[in-house]
């Protein structure tokens, strides 16, 4: 049996212009599969049941508070995109890249699979266990193409800590999930539908 080489692993940073489309989605849905799995696996393990993040309550106050935070986030994003220079804002190229050449239909979808994937994980899971200050910073850590500048990653928190104050007010996830889809898919059709200047 041959022994793996851990010496010949090696990892580099990658450059935006060495990733083609087809990476970059296989990238986002396995990736989203892998935090799928581990919400499910830690969600078995506490309280409350994985059934139980999922009631449906009034359904006027999951639009509501889901709704009127997008609408918050999306106002505060665009003064910053107003009135901060582009090079504080840069991701890499990853978003444009990623939604750019999609069909509405294609954002929608890729809104809602991360939406519900890393909401489950964060405010379904990791919340329960942590809190919303502590899912907060780790959930800015895996934002990691922003944590080289200091505004993305206090936004990246504080968004994070509004949809985890949202899910204990409403006490159901379809909440954050219904904000965090907004949020992305709003963002999404931008760099898609954006004319050039």
């Amino acid at each position: 049996m041959k022994k793996f080489d851990m010496k010949r692993l090696k990892l580099h940073k990658v450059n935006i212009d060495e990733i083609d489309d087809k990476f970059l989605l296989v990238n986002v849905y396995v990736t989203q599969l892998l935090i799928l799995i581990l919400a499910v696996l830690l969600l078995l393990f506490q309280k409350p049941r994985l059934g139980a993040v999922f009631t449906l309550g009034p359904g006027e106050t999951i639009l509501i508070w889901g709704f009127g935070f997008a609408l918050i986030v999306l106002a505060v994003d665009l003064l910053i995109s107003r009135w901060v220079p582009p090079e504080v804002t840069d991701d890499g190229g990853i978003n444009e890249m990623l939604f750019k050449n999609r069909p509405l239909w294609h954002i929608a979808l890729l809104s809602f699979v991360v939406a519900f994937c890393e909401e489950l994980l964060f405010r379904g899971a990791v919340q329960t266990w942590c809190g919303p200050y502590w899912t907060s910073i780790i959930f800015a850590a895996i934002h990691v193409r922003y944590l080289q500048h200091w505004l993305m990653t206090g936004l990246v928190f504080c968004i994070s800590y509004g949809l985890g104050y949202i899910y204990i007010h409403t006490g159901t996830l379809w909440t954050p999930i219904a904000a965090h889809f907004m949020i992305d898919f709003a963002m999404g059709c931008i760099l898609r539908y954006r004319r050039e200047e």
